[in-house]
C-alpha cells in the first residue's frame, strides 16, 4: 500500500515538473517568436565604424552603412564617409567630414531611378559629461549637403545616454545600455525635418572590437505627409591606434 502511495505521489510529482517545464519552454518560445515578429516588420540598419588614433589629439575615422525598408530585403540606401576629430580637451571635441549617400526608389534592392544622390560635408562639435557611471553625449552637426535637387543645410543635435551594466564604467568583457535621440532641423520650411530615437545595447569585446543592436524608430516630418519607419540596427565599432578604446 506504502508503495502504490509512493509511485502515485512520484507520478503526480513528475507530471506537475513535466507541467512546469513545458510551461516555460513555452513562455520561452513565445518570448522569442514575439521579438522575431516584432523584428520582422522592420528594416534593417547595418553600419560599419572604425577608428584610427594618430595621437593624444588627432584621431581619423570612416564609416559605411547600408540600409533597408524590409527585414534585410529592399535594400535602398548606402553611404560611405570618413573624417578627422581634433580632441579639445577630455570633454570637448571637433571633427570634420564628407560622405557620398546614395537612395533608390521603394520596392526593390536599389530600385532604380535614384532617388537622391549626395555629396554632403559637415563640422561637428561633440560634448561629454560622467554623471557617475552615467555618460552623456550632446554632438551638435552642420551638414552641407549638394543633391540631385540643389545645395541645402541641415542643422543636428543628439543626445545619448550610455549606462554601463555591472560594472562601474564600459570596459573590455561588459555589457552597456545605450539611449539616444536625435533632433533635425532645416533653414527652410517646415524647417523641423526628422527625429531619430535608438534604444538598444552593446557588447565590449576588447579594446578594438565593440558590437551594438538596438531598435530604431524614425519619424520624417513633410508638409503633406508624416512617415514613420522602424529599423533593426546593427553596428560593429573597429578602434586601433595611439591611444586606448575610446568607450561608447
Amino acid at each position: 500500500m506504502k508503495k502504490e502511495i509512493f509511485d502515485a505521489r512520484t507520478c503526480f510529482l513528475n507530471s506537475v515538473s513535466g507541467f512546469y517545464f513545458m510551461k516555460r519552454n513555452l513562455m520561452v518560445f513565445l518570448f522569442v517568436h514575439s521579438c522575431a515578429s516584432a523584428f520582422a516588420q522592420p528594416g534593417s540598419w547595418n553600419i560599419l565604424n572604425a577608428k584610427l588614433r594618430m595621437n593624444q589629439k588627432w584621431s581619423l575615422f570612416g564609416e559605411a552603412q547600408i540600409r533597408s525598408l524590409k527585414f534585410y530585403n529592399h535594400f535602398h540606401y548606402y553611404e560611405i564617409k570618413g573624417g578627422a576629430e581634433a580632441k579639445i580637451d577630455k570633454n570637448f571635441s571637433v571633427a570634420f567630414g564628407l560622405g557620398n549617400f546614395d537612395t533608390y526608389s521603394q520596392g526593390g534592392n536599389f530600385k532604380e531611378p535614384m532617388v537622391n544622390d549626395e555629396f554632403r560635408t559637415w563640422i561637428q562639435l561633440s560634448m561629454h559629461q560622467q554623471l557617475k557611471r552615467v555618460k552623456f553625449e550632446h554632438r551638435y552637426r552642420a551638414e552641407q549637403r549638394f543633391t540631385l535637387f540643389g545645395y541645402r543645410n541641415r542643422f543636428r543635435y543628439r543626445m545619448s545616454v550610455v549606462i554601463p551594466v555591472k560594472a562601474l564604467s564600459v570596459q573590455p568583457k561588459s555589457y552597456y545600455i545605450n539611449l539616444s535621440d536625435e533632433l533635425f532641423f532645416t533653414n527652410r520650411a517646415p524647417y523641423f525635418e526628422r527625429n531619430r530615437f535608438f534604444a538598444g545595447g552593446g557588447y565590449v569585446f576588447s579594446e578594438k572590437f565593440t558590437i551594438q543592436t538596438g531598435y530604431m524608430r524614425q519619424f520624417d516630418y513633410r508638409i503633406n505627409d508624416e512617415t514613420g519607419d522602424s529599423f533593426f540596427q546593427i553596428s560593429f565599432l573597429l578602434q586601433s591606434g595611439f591611444l586606448k578604446k575610446e568607450r561608447p
